[in-house]
Protein backbone atom coordinates (compact mmCIF):
# COMPACT_ATOMS: atom_id res chain seq x y z
CA UNK A 1 0.00 0.00 0.00
CA UNK A 2 2.87 2.35 0.85
CA UNK A 3 4.48 1.77 -2.51
CA UNK A 4 1.22 2.34 -4.33
CA UNK A 5 0.61 5.62 -2.49
CA UNK A 6 4.13 6.74 -3.27
CA UNK A 7 3.40 6.43 -7.00
CA UNK A 8 0.26 8.59 -6.80
CA UNK A 9 0.21 12.29 -7.59
CA UNK A 10 -0.46 14.82 -4.83
CA UNK A 11 -4.03 15.26 -6.09
CA UNK A 12 -4.62 11.50 -6.16
CA UNK A 13 -3.19 11.08 -2.66
CA UNK A 14 -5.55 13.83 -1.49
CA UNK A 15 -8.53 11.85 -2.72
CA UNK A 16 -7.49 8.99 -0.44
CA UNK A 17 -7.73 11.24 2.64
CA UNK A 18 -11.32 10.54 3.53
CA UNK A 19 -11.15 10.78 7.33
CA UNK A 20 -10.04 13.56 9.67
CA UNK A 21 -7.63 11.09 11.30
CA UNK A 22 -5.76 10.86 7.97
CA UNK A 23 -4.91 14.57 8.16
CA UNK A 24 -2.68 14.23 11.23
CA UNK A 25 -4.99 15.92 13.71
CA UNK A 26 -4.50 15.33 17.45
CA UNK A 27 -6.82 13.12 19.50
CA UNK A 28 -8.53 16.00 21.40
CA UNK A 29 -9.54 17.54 18.08
CA UNK A 30 -10.72 14.22 16.66
CA UNK A 31 -12.79 13.67 19.81
CA UNK A 32 -14.42 17.11 19.46
CA UNK A 33 -15.17 16.46 15.77
CA UNK A 34 -16.73 13.09 16.61
CA UNK A 35 -18.92 14.74 19.25
CA UNK A 36 -20.19 17.18 16.63
CA UNK A 37 -20.84 14.33 14.20
CA UNK A 38 -18.18 15.33 11.66
CA UNK A 39 -16.57 12.32 9.99
CA UNK A 40 -15.22 13.35 6.60
CA UNK A 41 -13.36 16.56 5.75
CA UNK A 42 -14.63 18.85 3.00
CA UNK A 43 -12.32 19.51 0.02
CA UNK A 44 -11.04 22.81 1.43
CA UNK A 45 -10.34 21.13 4.78
CA UNK A 46 -8.53 18.19 3.19
CA UNK A 47 -6.27 20.57 1.24
CA UNK A 48 -5.70 23.29 3.83
CA UNK A 49 -5.21 21.41 7.13
CA UNK A 50 -1.91 19.65 6.22
CA UNK A 51 -0.49 22.93 4.85
CA UNK A 52 -1.37 24.92 7.98
CA UNK A 53 0.00 22.18 10.25
CA UNK A 54 3.36 22.55 8.46
CA UNK A 55 3.41 26.26 9.37
CA UNK A 56 3.22 27.49 5.76
CA UNK A 57 1.35 30.57 4.58
CA UNK A 58 -1.92 29.78 2.80
CA UNK A 59 -4.06 31.50 0.18
CA UNK A 60 -7.50 29.87 0.14
CA UNK A 61 -10.09 30.59 -2.55
CA UNK A 62 -13.41 29.14 -1.44
CA UNK A 63 -17.00 30.33 -1.45
CA UNK A 64 -19.12 30.49 1.64
CA UNK A 65 -20.46 27.26 3.13
CA UNK A 66 -17.46 25.12 2.14
CA UNK A 67 -16.13 24.56 5.66
CA UNK A 68 -13.42 27.25 5.66
CA UNK A 69 -13.57 27.86 9.41
CA UNK A 70 -12.61 24.30 10.34
CA UNK A 71 -9.97 24.36 7.61
CA UNK A 72 -7.98 26.94 9.57
CA UNK A 73 -9.35 26.53 13.13
CA UNK A 74 -8.40 22.86 13.55
CA UNK A 75 -4.71 23.12 12.57
CA UNK A 76 -4.32 26.44 14.41
CA UNK A 77 -5.55 24.92 17.66
CA UNK A 78 -3.20 21.97 17.21
CA UNK A 79 -0.19 24.22 16.59
CA UNK A 80 -0.97 26.35 19.65
CA UNK A 81 -1.44 23.25 21.83
CA UNK A 82 1.82 21.64 20.65
CA UNK A 83 3.78 24.79 21.53
CA UNK A 84 1.88 25.73 24.66
CA UNK A 85 2.94 29.05 26.22
CA UNK A 86 1.16 31.92 27.99
CA UNK A 87 -0.31 34.61 25.76
CA UNK A 88 1.25 38.08 26.16
CA UNK A 89 -0.56 40.60 28.37
CA UNK A 90 -3.13 42.56 26.35
CA UNK A 91 -2.16 40.31 23.45
CA UNK A 92 -3.06 37.08 21.70
CA UNK A 93 -1.21 34.28 19.95
CA UNK A 94 -3.66 33.94 17.04
CA UNK A 95 -5.66 36.77 15.48
CA UNK A 96 -8.62 36.15 13.15
CA UNK A 97 -10.05 39.24 11.45
CA UNK A 98 -13.68 39.03 10.30
CA UNK A 99 -15.78 41.66 8.48
CA UNK A 100 -18.98 41.44 10.55
CA UNK A 101 -20.07 40.87 14.15
CA UNK A 102 -22.18 37.84 13.31
CA UNK A 103 -19.41 36.14 11.38
CA UNK A 104 -16.90 36.87 14.14
CA UNK A 105 -19.25 35.31 16.69
CA UNK A 106 -19.75 32.18 14.59
CA UNK A 107 -16.01 31.74 14.01
CA UNK A 108 -15.35 32.04 17.74
CA UNK A 109 -18.10 29.53 18.54
CA UNK A 110 -16.49 27.03 16.17
CA UNK A 111 -13.06 27.58 17.74
CA UNK A 112 -14.54 26.98 21.20
CA UNK A 113 -16.31 23.81 20.07
CA UNK A 114 -13.13 22.35 18.55
CA UNK A 115 -10.98 23.40 21.54
CA UNK A 116 -13.33 21.98 24.18
CA UNK A 117 -10.75 19.33 25.23
CA UNK A 118 -7.64 21.48 24.81
CA UNK A 119 -7.85 24.20 27.46
CA UNK A 120 -7.19 27.10 25.06
CA UNK A 121 -8.91 30.48 25.49
CA UNK A 122 -11.01 32.03 22.71
CA UNK A 123 -12.62 35.50 22.76
CA UNK A 124 -14.30 37.93 20.37
CA UNK A 125 -14.27 41.71 20.17
CA UNK A 126 -16.51 43.76 17.88
CA UNK A 127 -18.36 47.06 17.79
CA UNK A 128 -21.82 47.84 19.08
CA UNK A 129 -21.12 46.66 22.66
CA UNK A 130 -19.35 48.09 25.71
CA UNK A 131 -15.58 48.24 25.92
CA UNK A 132 -15.19 47.22 29.56
CA UNK A 133 -15.70 43.43 29.29
CA UNK A 134 -13.51 43.33 26.17
CA UNK A 135 -10.69 45.21 27.91
CA UNK A 136 -10.92 42.86 30.89
CA UNK A 137 -10.66 39.79 28.64
CA UNK A 138 -7.69 41.25 26.76
CA UNK A 139 -5.78 42.25 29.90
CA UNK A 140 -4.58 38.75 30.80
CA UNK A 141 -3.82 37.57 27.27
CA UNK A 142 -5.81 35.31 24.93
CA UNK A 143 -4.83 32.28 22.86
CA UNK A 144 -7.26 33.00 19.98
CA UNK A 145 -8.90 36.37 19.33
CA UNK A 146 -11.58 36.83 16.67
CA UNK A 147 -12.14 40.52 15.95
CA UNK A 148 -13.61 43.03 13.54
CA UNK A 149 -10.98 45.51 12.28
CA UNK A 150 -12.64 48.71 13.51
CA UNK A 151 -13.02 47.70 17.14
CA UNK A 152 -9.54 46.12 17.24
CA UNK A 153 -8.00 49.39 16.05
CA UNK A 154 -9.94 51.23 18.77
CA UNK A 155 -8.40 48.97 21.42
CA UNK A 156 -4.96 49.35 19.88
CA UNK A 157 -5.31 53.14 19.98
CA UNK A 158 -6.21 52.98 23.68
CA UNK A 159 -3.27 50.61 24.40
CA UNK A 160 -5.68 47.94 25.67
CA UNK A 161 -4.66 45.54 22.87
CA UNK A 162 -1.31 44.75 21.27
CA UNK A 163 -0.74 42.70 18.09
CA UNK A 164 3.04 42.48 18.41
CA UNK A 165 2.90 38.92 19.80
CA UNK A 166 0.66 37.41 17.10
CA UNK A 167 2.05 34.09 15.86
CA UNK A 168 -0.76 33.21 13.41
CA UNK A 169 -2.78 35.80 11.48
CA UNK A 170 -5.98 34.84 9.65
CA UNK A 171 -7.83 37.18 7.29
CA UNK A 172 -11.26 35.73 6.53
CA UNK A 173 -13.70 36.91 3.82
CA UNK A 174 -11.09 39.31 2.45
CA UNK A 175 -13.23 40.42 -0.48
CA UNK A 176 -16.01 41.58 1.84
CA UNK A 177 -13.38 43.44 3.86
CA UNK A 178 -12.66 45.33 0.63
CA UNK A 179 -16.35 46.07 0.06
CA UNK A 180 -16.66 47.54 3.58
CA UNK A 181 -13.56 49.70 3.28
CA UNK A 182 -11.40 47.72 5.72
CA UNK A 183 -8.29 47.29 3.56
CA UNK A 184 -6.46 50.33 4.98
CA UNK A 185 -7.10 49.31 8.63
CA UNK A 186 -5.92 45.76 7.84
CA UNK A 187 -2.65 47.15 6.49
CA UNK A 188 -2.22 49.26 9.64
CA UNK A 189 -2.88 46.29 11.91
CA UNK A 190 -0.50 44.02 9.97
CA UNK A 191 2.23 46.67 10.06
CA UNK A 192 2.38 46.40 13.88
CA UNK A 193 2.72 42.60 13.90
CA UNK A 194 5.93 40.63 14.04
CA UNK A 195 7.26 39.68 10.62
CA UNK A 196 7.88 36.15 11.89
CA UNK A 197 4.29 34.89 11.77
CA UNK A 198 2.15 32.49 9.77
CA UNK A 199 -0.47 34.11 7.50
CA UNK A 200 -3.72 32.52 6.30
CA UNK A 201 -5.74 34.43 3.74
CA UNK A 202 -9.25 33.39 2.67
CA UNK A 203 -11.46 35.00 0.04
CA UNK A 204 -14.34 33.85 -2.14
CA UNK A 205 -13.18 36.07 -5.02
CA UNK A 206 -9.86 37.67 -5.92
CA UNK A 207 -10.32 41.23 -7.22
CA UNK A 208 -7.20 43.23 -8.05
CA UNK A 209 -6.99 45.07 -4.71
CA UNK A 210 -7.38 41.84 -2.72
CA UNK A 211 -4.70 40.15 -4.85
CA UNK A 212 -2.38 43.07 -4.08
CA UNK A 213 -3.12 42.78 -0.35
CA UNK A 214 -2.44 39.04 -0.43
CA UNK A 215 0.91 39.72 -2.09
CA UNK A 216 1.82 42.11 0.73
CA UNK A 217 0.82 39.80 3.60
CA UNK A 218 1.76 36.32 2.39
CA UNK A 219 5.24 34.81 2.11
CA UNK A 220 5.62 32.06 -0.50
CA UNK A 221 2.03 30.85 0.08
CA UNK A 222 0.46 27.56 -0.90
CA UNK A 223 -2.74 28.23 -2.84
CA UNK A 224 -5.79 25.99 -2.46
CA UNK A 225 -9.03 26.44 -4.35
CA UNK A 226 -12.19 24.36 -4.21
CA UNK A 227 -14.40 26.20 -6.70
CA UNK A 228 -13.96 28.68 -9.55
CA UNK A 229 -14.38 32.29 -8.53
CA UNK A 230 -17.98 33.59 -8.34
CA UNK A 231 -19.64 30.22 -8.91
CA UNK A 232 -22.93 29.27 -7.29
CA UNK A 233 -23.79 26.08 -5.46
CA UNK A 234 -25.12 23.44 -7.88
CA UNK A 235 -27.90 22.33 -5.52
CA UNK A 236 -29.57 25.76 -5.60
CA UNK A 237 -32.57 26.06 -7.94
CA UNK A 238 -32.29 29.63 -9.26
CA UNK A 239 -34.92 31.69 -11.04
CA UNK A 240 -35.60 35.33 -11.94
CA UNK A 241 -39.03 37.00 -11.86
CA UNK A 242 -39.37 40.13 -13.98
CA UNK A 243 -41.69 42.51 -12.15
CA UNK A 244 -42.43 46.22 -11.88
CA UNK A 245 -40.63 47.85 -8.94
CA UNK A 246 -43.88 49.04 -7.33
CA UNK A 247 -45.35 45.52 -7.42
CA UNK A 248 -42.51 43.69 -5.68
CA UNK A 249 -44.19 43.76 -2.27
CA UNK A 250 -47.44 42.03 -3.31
CA UNK A 251 -45.40 39.49 -5.27
CA UNK A 252 -43.40 38.81 -2.10
CA UNK A 253 -46.62 38.27 -0.12
CA UNK A 254 -47.90 35.95 -2.85
CA UNK A 255 -44.78 33.79 -2.53
CA UNK A 256 -45.20 33.55 1.24
CA UNK A 257 -48.73 32.23 0.73
CA UNK A 258 -46.91 28.97 -0.06
CA UNK A 259 -46.21 27.18 3.23
CA UNK A 260 -42.99 25.75 1.75
CA UNK A 261 -41.45 29.18 2.34
CA UNK A 262 -40.83 28.13 5.91
CA UNK A 263 -37.44 29.72 6.62
CA UNK A 264 -36.63 32.44 4.11
CA UNK A 265 -34.01 35.17 3.94
CA UNK A 266 -35.01 38.26 1.94
CA UNK A 267 -32.21 40.55 0.76
CA UNK A 268 -32.61 44.26 0.09
CA UNK A 269 -30.15 46.87 -1.10
CA UNK A 270 -30.59 49.40 1.72
CA UNK A 271 -31.16 49.39 5.47
CA UNK A 272 -34.31 51.50 5.13
CA UNK A 273 -35.59 49.12 2.48
CA UNK A 274 -35.01 46.15 4.79
CA UNK A 275 -37.03 47.82 7.56
CA UNK A 276 -39.89 48.66 5.19
CA UNK A 277 -40.07 45.15 3.73
CA UNK A 278 -40.10 43.62 7.22
CA UNK A 279 -42.82 46.06 8.28
CA UNK A 280 -44.90 45.17 5.24
CA UNK A 281 -44.54 41.43 5.80
CA UNK A 282 -45.65 41.80 9.41
CA UNK A 283 -48.62 43.90 8.29
CA UNK A 284 -49.51 41.10 5.86
CA UNK A 285 -49.48 38.55 8.70
CA UNK A 286 -46.04 37.08 7.96
CA UNK A 287 -43.66 37.01 10.94
CA UNK A 288 -40.51 38.88 9.93
CA UNK A 289 -37.65 40.96 11.32
CA UNK A 290 -34.88 43.01 9.69
CA UNK A 291 -31.14 42.84 10.33
CA UNK A 292 -28.58 45.35 9.09
CA UNK A 293 -25.65 47.54 10.11
CA UNK A 294 -27.66 50.15 12.01
CA UNK A 295 -29.30 47.62 14.32
CA UNK A 296 -27.76 47.28 17.78
CA UNK A 297 -25.94 44.08 18.57
CA UNK A 298 -28.79 43.02 20.85
CA UNK A 299 -31.39 43.59 18.13
CA UNK A 300 -29.34 41.61 15.62
CA UNK A 301 -28.81 38.72 18.01
CA UNK A 302 -32.49 38.56 19.01
CA UNK A 303 -33.68 38.63 15.39
CA UNK A 304 -31.22 35.93 14.36
CA UNK A 305 -32.08 33.75 17.38
CA UNK A 306 -35.82 34.01 16.67
CA UNK A 307 -35.22 33.11 13.03
CA UNK A 308 -33.09 30.10 13.96
CA UNK A 309 -35.72 28.96 16.46
CA UNK A 310 -38.44 29.05 13.80
CA UNK A 311 -40.37 31.85 15.52
CA UNK A 312 -40.47 33.82 12.28
CA UNK A 313 -40.63 32.80 8.64
CA UNK A 314 -38.66 35.69 7.14
CA UNK A 315 -35.43 37.47 7.97
CA UNK A 316 -34.89 40.62 5.89
CA UNK A 317 -31.20 41.49 5.55
CA UNK A 318 -28.77 43.71 3.70
CA UNK A 319 -25.50 42.59 2.11
CA UNK A 320 -23.53 43.30 5.27
CA UNK A 321 -25.27 40.26 6.77
CA UNK A 322 -24.98 38.06 3.67
CA UNK A 323 -21.92 36.18 4.93
CA UNK A 324 -22.67 36.53 8.62
CA UNK A 325 -25.82 34.42 8.66
CA UNK A 326 -25.23 30.71 9.22
CA UNK A 327 -28.65 29.14 9.72
CA UNK A 328 -29.46 25.53 8.97
CA UNK A 329 -32.38 24.55 6.75
CA UNK A 330 -32.94 27.90 5.01
CA UNK A 331 -35.54 26.87 2.44
CA UNK A 332 -35.46 29.97 0.21
CA UNK A 333 -33.43 33.08 -0.49
CA UNK A 334 -35.25 35.98 -2.14
CA UNK A 335 -33.37 38.84 -3.74
CA UNK A 336 -36.00 41.54 -3.32
CA UNK A 337 -33.49 43.87 -4.94
CA UNK A 338 -30.50 42.73 -6.97
CA UNK A 339 -27.08 43.67 -5.53
CA UNK A 340 -24.86 46.25 -7.18
CA UNK A 341 -21.86 43.92 -6.89
CA UNK A 342 -22.27 40.62 -8.82
CA UNK A 343 -20.24 38.61 -6.30
CA UNK A 344 -22.71 39.59 -3.58
CA UNK A 345 -25.34 37.52 -5.41
CA UNK A 346 -23.25 34.38 -4.86
CA UNK A 347 -22.92 35.06 -1.15
CA UNK A 348 -26.60 35.89 -0.77
CA UNK A 349 -27.95 32.71 -2.31
CA UNK A 350 -25.24 30.73 -0.51
CA UNK A 351 -27.36 31.02 2.64
CA UNK A 352 -29.46 28.11 1.33
CA UNK A 353 -28.50 24.62 0.11
CA UNK A 354 -25.92 24.27 2.88
CA UNK A 355 -24.39 21.01 4.10
CA UNK A 356 -25.47 19.08 1.03
CA UNK A 357 -29.15 20.09 1.10
CA UNK A 358 -31.23 21.60 -1.69
CA UNK A 359 -32.42 25.19 -1.79
CA UNK A 360 -34.28 27.72 -3.93
CA UNK A 361 -33.16 31.25 -4.82
CA UNK A 362 -35.65 33.69 -6.38
CA UNK A 363 -34.64 37.13 -7.65
CA UNK A 364 -36.99 40.01 -8.43
CA UNK A 365 -35.80 42.09 -11.38
CA UNK A 366 -37.32 45.45 -12.29
CA UNK A 367 -36.60 47.11 -15.64
CA UNK A 368 -33.88 49.32 -14.15
CA UNK A 369 -32.12 46.24 -12.69
CA UNK A 370 -31.62 44.36 -15.95
CA UNK A 371 -28.02 45.56 -16.27
CA UNK A 372 -27.35 44.26 -12.76
CA UNK A 373 -28.80 40.89 -13.81
CA UNK A 374 -26.52 40.82 -16.87
CA UNK A 375 -23.50 41.48 -14.66
CA UNK A 376 -24.52 38.63 -12.32
CA UNK A 377 -24.98 36.15 -15.17
CA UNK A 378 -21.66 37.19 -16.68
CA UNK A 379 -19.81 36.81 -13.37
CA UNK A 380 -21.37 33.41 -12.61
CA UNK A 381 -21.12 32.23 -16.23
CA UNK A 382 -24.71 31.04 -16.37
CA UNK A 383 -28.12 32.04 -17.65
CA UNK A 384 -30.68 32.03 -14.86
CA UNK A 385 -34.16 30.83 -15.90
CA UNK A 386 -36.60 33.76 -15.94
CA UNK A 387 -40.36 34.26 -15.78
CA UNK A 388 -42.31 37.41 -16.62
CA UNK A 389 -44.80 38.63 -14.01
CA UNK A 390 -45.21 42.13 -15.40
CA UNK A 391 -48.65 43.56 -16.22
CA UNK A 392 -50.28 41.20 -13.72
CA UNK A 393 -53.67 42.72 -12.84
CA UNK A 394 -53.95 40.87 -9.54
CA UNK A 395 -50.57 42.19 -8.44
CA UNK A 396 -51.57 45.70 -9.52
CA UNK A 397 -54.64 45.57 -7.25
CA UNK A 398 -52.57 44.11 -4.42
CA UNK A 399 -49.98 46.88 -4.84
CA UNK A 400 -52.64 49.49 -4.06
CA UNK A 401 -53.50 47.63 -0.85
CA UNK A 402 -49.80 47.33 0.02
CA UNK A 403 -49.34 51.10 -0.25
CA UNK A 404 -52.09 51.55 2.33
CA UNK A 405 -50.49 49.04 4.72
CA UNK A 406 -46.98 50.50 4.39
CA UNK A 407 -46.38 53.58 2.17
CA UNK A 408 -44.00 52.87 -0.70
CA UNK A 409 -40.40 54.05 -0.33
CA UNK A 410 -39.17 56.88 -2.49
CA UNK A 411 -37.65 55.44 -5.66
CA UNK A 412 -33.85 55.39 -5.90
CA UNK A 413 -32.10 54.39 -9.12
CA UNK A 414 -29.92 51.35 -8.19
CA UNK A 415 -27.23 52.53 -10.59
CA UNK A 416 -26.90 55.76 -8.59
CA UNK A 417 -27.17 54.17 -5.15
CA UNK A 418 -25.17 55.80 -2.37
CA UNK A 419 -22.30 53.44 -1.37
CA UNK A 420 -22.91 54.46 2.26
CA UNK A 421 -26.34 52.83 2.33
CA UNK A 422 -25.13 49.73 4.17
CA UNK A 423 -22.20 50.95 6.24
CA UNK A 424 -22.83 50.48 9.98
CA UNK A 425 -23.38 53.73 11.83
CA UNK A 426 -20.40 53.12 14.12
CA UNK A 427 -18.07 53.11 11.08
CA UNK A 428 -19.24 56.38 9.53
CA UNK A 429 -16.98 59.37 9.67
CA UNK A 430 -18.27 61.82 12.26
CA UNK A 431 -18.59 65.30 10.79
CA UNK A 432 -19.13 68.57 12.68
CA UNK A 433 -22.70 69.76 12.36
CA UNK A 434 -23.30 73.50 12.15
CA UNK A 435 -26.81 73.98 13.39
CA UNK A 436 -27.07 77.75 13.42
CA UNK A 437 -26.17 79.71 10.35
CA UNK A 438 -23.33 77.42 9.31
CA UNK A 439 -20.80 78.77 11.80
CA UNK A 440 -18.10 76.45 13.05
CA UNK A 441 -16.42 75.74 16.35
CA UNK A 442 -14.61 79.07 16.55
CA UNK A 443 -17.55 81.19 15.51
CA UNK A 444 -20.68 82.13 17.43
CA UNK A 445 -23.96 80.28 17.37
CA UNK A 446 -22.76 76.67 17.74
CA UNK A 447 -24.04 74.27 20.40
CA UNK A 448 -22.12 72.38 23.03
CA UNK A 449 -22.58 68.71 24.04
CA UNK A 450 -25.41 69.57 26.39
CA UNK A 451 -27.39 71.20 23.62
CA UNK A 452 -26.89 74.74 25.03
CA UNK A 453 -25.91 77.61 22.83
CA UNK A 454 -22.16 78.22 22.86
CA UNK A 455 -20.60 81.66 22.65
CA UNK A 456 -17.85 82.25 20.10
CA UNK A 457 -14.37 83.20 21.23
CA UNK A 458 -12.16 85.66 19.51
CA UNK A 459 -8.36 85.67 19.50
CA UNK A 460 -6.96 85.96 22.98
CA UNK A 461 -10.07 84.63 24.70
CA UNK A 462 -9.22 81.52 26.72
CA UNK A 463 -11.07 79.12 28.98
CA UNK A 464 -11.74 80.11 32.55
CA UNK A 465 -11.17 77.86 35.57
CA UNK A 466 -13.15 74.66 35.19
CA UNK A 467 -14.20 75.43 31.62
CA UNK A 468 -13.69 72.93 28.83
CA UNK A 469 -14.29 69.94 31.13
CA UNK A 470 -16.43 67.24 29.56
CA UNK A 471 -19.67 66.60 31.42
CA UNK A 472 -20.47 63.31 33.11
CA UNK A 473 -17.80 62.03 35.46
CA UNK A 474 -14.07 61.74 36.02
CA UNK A 475 -11.78 62.87 33.26
CA UNK A 476 -9.70 59.68 33.27
CA UNK A 477 -12.70 57.42 32.70
CA UNK A 478 -12.41 55.51 29.40
CA UNK A 479 -15.46 56.16 27.26
CA UNK A 480 -14.35 54.47 24.07
CA UNK A 481 -12.12 55.69 21.26
CA UNK A 482 -11.73 59.41 20.69
CA UNK A 483 -13.12 60.49 17.35
CA UNK A 484 -11.98 63.58 15.54
CA UNK A 485 -14.10 65.35 12.97
CA UNK A 486 -12.77 65.09 9.43
CA UNK A 487 -12.15 68.21 7.34
CA UNK A 488 -15.20 69.01 5.28
CA UNK A 489 -13.18 69.03 2.07
CA UNK A 490 -12.27 65.35 2.28
CA UNK A 491 -14.32 62.74 0.47
CA UNK A 492 -16.42 60.29 2.43
CA UNK A 493 -14.72 57.21 3.86
CA UNK A 494 -16.57 54.25 5.45
CA UNK A 495 -14.21 54.07 8.41
CA UNK A 496 -12.78 56.53 10.89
Amino acid sequence: MRGRMGCLSAHERLNHLTQFADLGLAKPLLKALAEKGYKEPTPIQAQAIPVVLQGKDLLGIAQTGTGKTAAFALPILQRLAENRMPAPRRGFRCLVLSPTRELATQIAENFKAYAVHMGLSVHTIYGGVKYGPQMKALAGGIDVLVATPGRLMDHMAEKSASVSGVEIFVLDEADQMLDLGFVVPIRKIAAQMSKNRQNLFFSATMPTEIGKLAGELLKDPVQVSVAPQATTVERIDQRVLFIEAQRKRPLLAELFADSNFSRTIVFTRTKRGADRVAKYLNAAGIEAASIHGDKTQGQRERALAAFKAGEMRALVATDIAARGIDVNDVSHVINYELPNVPEAYVHRIGRTARKGKDGIAISFCADDERNLLKDIQKATRQTIPSFDRRNDKQLAAAAAVADKLVPAEKYVDPRKADPRNDVPSELRRKRPRNRNGGQGANGGGGRNEGGQKAQGRGPGQGKGPGQGRKPGGPQNEFRGPKRQAAPAAKSWSPID
